[in-house]
Order: structure tokens, then sequence, then C-alpha cells
């Protein structure tokens, strides 16, 4: 298949999600206690910031219905999801409320905190940037849970994981 060039702009936006698509990624599940109890948000769109101040970012969308409990949440917790977890992203992609079958436990802060994660990122609001359709949140980690083991990854719109681990 031959190459394409474009410029990103309006009628572009397929062809551009297309194209950062080929970057994979792995797949986070942030939580945080919402105002009518737990809420969680599948999120690709994760990087590490800063090792001091330790800093995570994330972008939620700005149309989605989730959008202002996340950027307005003083504690949230971002999870790194295992290779197993498949169903976990497909869940919180779909239904944020939806715990129900889902092993997790509050927070002393009454943040969702997913068991089985390969890492578990347990984060203080740090700030928050309008960036076009999305919200920058960077998080203060205050807490990190790790456990080696294969993550699940997200591809050119397919979840995969890595081999030979």
């Amino acid at each position: 298949m031959d190459s394409e060039s474009f410029s990103p702009g309006p009628g572009r936006e397929r062809a551009l999600r297309t194209a950062l698509g080929a970057f994979a990624t792995g797949v986070t599940v942030v939580t945080c206690r919402g105002p009518d109890g737990p809420l969680g948000f599948t999120a690709n769109s994760f990087t590490s910031v800063s090792l001091d101040p330790a800093l995570v970012l994330w972008c939620p969308a700005i149309l989605s219905p989730r959008h202002d409990a996340f950027v307005g949440a003083q504690d949230f917790a971002i999870h790194v999801l295992e290779a197993r977890q498949l169903d976990v992203s497909q869940r919180f992609a779909e239904r944020a409320e939806d715990f129900d079958g889902i092993d997790w436990t509050a927070s002393e802060t009454g943040v969702p905190l997913i068991e089985g994660c390969l890492t578990r990122l347990d984060c203080r609001h740090f700030a928050a940037h309008g960036a076009g359709d999305h919200t920058i949140v960077l998080g203060q980690v205050e807490q990190v849970t790790h456990r080696p083991g294969a993550p699940l990854l997200f591809a050119l719109g397919a979840y995969g994981k890595l081999t030979g681990i």
C-alpha cells in the first residue's frame, strides 16, 4: 500500500486517527470517586511526564460525559492493564459506573482501586490544561503498586499483547 500525505483538518479526522493509531500504546483505566459513586475511564492517552516530582498525564475528551468528574477529581488512580484484562478495558470504555464483577476496593479517599493490574499509580490532581477537544490532566504520583507481567496493548484499532514475555 502506498503512503498518504495530508494536512489535518476538517474532513480528515478519520485519516489522522488512523495515522496516530499506528503508535502502539498500553491500556489504562483511570478511576475516581464520582458524585454518585465509583467511575472508570479507559484511556490510552497516558504518559509519564517527570520523575522529580513524579508526574503523569492522561487526556479525557471534553465531549465525554465523564470528563468533568475526572478533571475535577482531587484524587484518582491510573491502572496499567495486564494482557488478560481486556474485559476491564472494554467495560470502562463503554460504561463508567459499572463495577459489577470487577475486583476492586476503595482507597481512603474513595478512589476505586482495581485488582490484578500490572501497575497502579495513586495520584493527586496537579494541574489541568485545555488542549483542543481534550483536557490534559496532570497527576502527582503519591503511591505506586507494581508487579511483573505482560501488558495489554492497543494499536490500529485492535487489542494485542507482547509475545515472548
